[in-house]
């Protein structure tokens, strides 16, 4: 099973522990209620695990809203039409 380090995923969120927390929390949550998973085979069933792992390959990102409120970007696959 992968385990990422604090300090591999501490530059995602701007060195913040609370802002990681945050970003971890909210995509768990949305990986609960069903929202696809972005990693090819996640170590592990745990949606707070395939969060950060999530995190650590750079396919979830912090953006901060104007309200304040925090929301989680998630990278999309984009598709190549030929």
């Amino acid at each position: 099973m992968a385990r990422e380090t604090i300090e591999e995923l501490l530059p995602s969120a701007d060195w913040s522990v609370y802002r990681l927390v945050r970003m971890a929390s909210k995509r768990a949550l949305e990986l609960a209620d069903g929202s696809p998973c972005l990693i090819d085979n996640p170590s592990t069933d745990k949606v707070t695990s395939t969060a950060l792992e999530e995190i650590a390959q750079g396919k979830v990102e912090y953006k901060e809203g104007a309200d304040e409120t925090i929301s989680v970007a998630v990278e999309e696959e984009k598709s190549e039409e030929e």
